[in-house]
């Protein structure tokens, strides 16, 4: 579902997904090396193909999609709750597609603020995520807000044409809470 809640730090905000959105996303997939950080999409998708993504977005209810914004309303990319309610799980996905706000924090405010809203609003025990093992400004971002490597999943994902090594990692209530 596309998220309704808007969630507000000091340097970001978190807000639904709007339609307005999906051309810059469109336009920021074209860059290789951000597609490659995103799960290894073979191409930019189309248009059309991200209006598509976007609507099953809305029908999905296991999963809380925002989009990531500067506090002054700069689009920066998306994250996604993908939740596991019986469990009390949620494996987290995020990405800052523009490439000239890297490195800035962006991501780590926005990390924080879905993890309060998972632990505090929703009540989780696990927040997981998988990155790529070489990612290591991602694993930096994830290691600040709390996460702790759990594993390494042998050749779990093929980048470039050769297997590759992805790190699992897991923030826990009480680890959270005890912050």
């Amino acid at each position: 579902m596309i998220s309704e809640s808007i969630l507000v730090a000091e340097t970001v905000r978190l807000r639904p997904v709007q339609e307005s959105d999906l051309p810059h996303f469109q336009r920021w997939l074209a860059d290789d090396e951000l597609r490659r950080w995103m799960g290894g999409l073979p191409a930019q998708p189309t248009l059309e193909e991200e209006y598509e993504w976007y609507f099953r977005r809305r029908e999905d209810p296991d999963s809380v999609l925002w989009a990531i914004e500067t506090a002054d309303g700069e689009l920066l990319g998306t994250t996604e709750l993908r939740l596991s309610l019986e469990n009390r799980r949620g494996e987290v996905g995020i990405g800052i597609f523009d490439r000239e706000n890297w490195g800035k924090g962006y991501g780590t405010a926005a990390m924080l603020l879905v993890l309060e809203y998972a632990f505090e609003d929703l009540e989780l025990n696990r927040v997981e995520l998988t990155t790529d093992q070489d990612n290591a400004r991602a694993i930096r971002s994830y290691e600040k807000c709390g996460f702790v490597r759990e594993g390494v999943l042998r050749a779990y994902r093929v980048i470039d044409g050769r297997p590759s090594d992805s790190v699992m990692m897991a923030v826990l209530r009480d680890d959270w809470l005890a912050r």
